[in-house]
Order: structure tokens, then C-alpha cells, then sequence
């Protein structure tokens, strides 16, 4: 006993991709709608160019510059030589502490051959101490 009509051919399958298509476009349109809309996590701010008369002034005495040696050891703060991280972050965070918002910020040089977690442990201390915004010097640029 057979259960099928139809003379035993079998049936061709025919698959129908228009509601895919439907659904597809549907979330094309809505990623395209939200994706404008969330904010962005991380902003790079590019430096305005300084004024003329500015190129000759003598630089800023409460600016901060750690400077991170290639070798093992040592770290500056300006001109103050310190021997290790702990040193490092009580200088800074008694330079930082009483400042403005807008006088925090710490600038970090160091060579381009050293590895990238040094660096990274100089950033945690002066985010510890206070230092905001933060910025990122290569050796050799003010030559």
C-alpha cells in the first residue's frame, strides 16, 4: 500500500529564499539606522597647530615628562632621576595632587626599541597618580 499519489516520481526540492532576502534586508536597514547612533569608545585628539610667537617660548615648567630609559632600571621625572616604579608614582602623585583638571597631563618618552609592557606599566602608574590625559612620546622626535 502506497501513501503517496502521483505516478512514484519523486517531488524536486525548490527552496524559496525570498523571505530570507525579506529578512535580511530588514536587518541590513536596522544595523544601518543603529550603527551611527553608538558612541564611540575611544577619541583620538589631534593637537592644534601652535601660533607663531609660541615655536620660541620656553617650555612649560608644570609640564611632566617620564621618560622610561631602554635599559633596565631608572626612570626620570623631568630632571629627577628615580630608581623604580614605587618612586616613581609617589613623585608623581605628589606632582598631580592639588592641580586643576586641566593641568594633569603627563607625557611618556620612551625608545621604540623597548618592549610595549614597560611602557604599559608607566601608563598604569601615572593613571594611579592621577595624570589625565596622557601622552605618548618616541625617543628621538625633538631632535
Amino acid at each position: 500500500m502506497g501513501m503517496g499519489g502521483g505516478g512514484g516520481k519523486d517531488a524536486t526540492p525548490y527552496i524559496n529564499v525570498t523571505p530570507l532576502i525579506d529578512v535580511l534586508l530588514v536587518l541590513l536597514i536596522i544595523f544601518m539606522v543603529i550603527s551611527p547612533q553608538k558612541p564611540h569608545r575611544f577619541e583620538a585628539k589631534i593637537p592644534e597647530k601652535p601660533p607663531e610667537n609660541m615655536k620660541d617660548a620656553p617650555p612649560d615648567p608644570l609640564s611632566l615628562l617620564v621618560t622610561v630609559p631602554s635599559t633596565g632600571g631608572g626612570y626620570k621625572l623631568n630632571t629627577e632621576e628615580l630608581k623604580d616604579l614605587n618612586s616613581l608614582s609617589e613623585r608623581l602623585f605628589g606632582a598631580l595632587n592639588g592641580r586643576p583638571a586641566d593641568r594633569k597631563a603627563v607625557f611618556i618618552k620612551a625608545p621604540q626599541r623597548l618592549a610595549y609592557g614597560e611602557v604599559v606599566k608607566v601608563i598604569d602608574v601615572v593613571k594611579q597618580a592621577g595624570g589625565q590625559p596622557i601622552g605618548l612620546q618616541i625617543e628621538g622626535l625633538d631632535q
